[in-house]
């Protein structure tokens, strides 16, 4: 029987999982349950404990978890060096790739993977994730690194890391939405990455470093980054639909923050984040790039609703304009990504390393057999 290929691995499901459920169809997203938009009422902290533990913390536990993250701020010595040794113009997910394979080499126990030890890596990585990027944000602008402050939350220190001045309550609302709408997103490239590292028993930083090196893809977390280009390449709101149109009409043409594997209708991560650009648009002199954004995507519906395709704006989209309305580099705008996300792959890692079982997909090999070999002096 000829075996079925899976192009991608779409449609197979490897594991169950209690952290993240989908309905594409409809539009939905849940965590441990919980529908994404309510969670907007969280902060980004509630958010990694309910995907850690499972339930929403009381007061009580949500205090002694920010409290057992505060050590694991501080960035090791030569971690720093190295930071300030990397050549100019290094992008900063091989940077923040780089830097956690080098936080394993200043681990007293990097490889152990029982489920303490596991944790404590999360505890760790969740924290240093934001701090390198902001780190290394501030060291290649000629700037000192700053050390966290105890009163600020997981969202309010990276802004306060990355700015060198303590965030106002709105700026604090907006990247801990920002965060908690990226934090999870069930069997992505980045998370399979990352589970199927974890099945050789390979340790925490290992595993997360090659899903960092999976979300630097333009497909994926590099998404973001590539709709800022384009914004960037049109210029004003009169030439969206000129583009838009010019693009359609080559063949494979594309327009990024479009359409979803998963999702059928509009990203519901997405409408979030339009909300919360509609919000911060009112305020910024940046606001010229969410108006363009919402242009791209009534000529986007338009066109897709006359050819009879649902390719609706995704997450990736959204995030754009609202970064750059925040003043964000755009060369920053997939290290975010990771530092939100780096929470999900935890979580998904507890699960792994909790049942494992080694992940080997088969390729279905269709090259010839038998060729006979020839000595290399007969070669012509």
């Amino acid at each position: 029987m000829e075996p079925t290929i899976h192009h991608g691995l779409a449609g197979v499901y490897v594991a169950p999982t209690d952290i993240c459920g989908i309905d594409g169809e409809g539009g939905r997203l849940f965590y441990r349950g919980y529908d994404i938009n309510d969670l907007t009422e969280a902060t980004y902290a509630e958010v990694v404990y309910l995907l850690w533990h499972g339930v929403l913390p009381t007061q009580a536990q949500l205090e002694a978890f920010r409290a057992d993250l505060l050590p694991h701020y501080p960035i090791p010595d030569k971690v720093m060096e190295l930071l300030h040794c990397l050549p100019e113009g290094t992008d900063p997910m091989h940077m923040l790739q780089a830097g956690v394979a080098m936080l394993a080499a200043f681990d007293d126990n990097p490889d152990e993977v029982d489920p303490d030890n596991v944790r404590r890596i999360g505890r760790s990585l969740v924290v240093q994730f934001p701090n390198l990027v902001a780190t290394y944000d501030r060291i290649r602008k000629g700037k000192e690194p700053l050390e966290p402050k105890s009163e600020l939350g997981l969202a309010g220190n990276f802004l306060y890391l990355l700015n060198g001045e303590v965030p106002n309550p709105a700026a604090v609302r907006v990247m801990n939405t920002v965060l908690l709408v990226h934090a999870e997103h069930g069997s992505n490239a980045s998370t399979f990455v990352a589970r199927a590292s974890a099945s050789t028993l390979t340790d925490v930083y290992s595993a997360i470093a090659a899903a960092v090196g999976s979300l630097k893809g333009p497909l994926h977390g590099g998404a973001n980054e590539a709709v800022m280009r384009t914004l960037e390449k049109i210029g004003s709101v009169e030439g969206v639909e000129p583009y838009v149109m010019d693009t359609l009409a080559k063949p494979k043409g594309r327009i990024m923050g479009f359409g979803h594997r998963v999702y059928k209708v509009l990203d519901p991560r997405g409408i979030i984040l339009r909300n919360v650009a509609t919000e911060l648009a009112k305020e910024s002199s940046e606001a010229k790039w969410f108006e363009m954004s919402l242009e791209m995507e009534r000529v986007m519906n338009r066109e897709m609703d006359k050819r009879g395709r649902q390719i609706r704006a995704n997450l990736d989209f959204f995030s754009a304009s609202v970064y750059r309305m925040l003043g964000i580099p755009v060369d920053l705008y997939t290290p975010i990504f990771a530092v939100a996300r780096v929470s999900g792959w935890m979580a998904h890692l507890f699960e792994q390393y909790a049942d494992n079982h080694l992940m080997r997909p088969l390729l279905k090999y269709q090259g010839e057999r038998g060729t006979p070999f020839v000595p290399i002096a007969e070669r012509g």
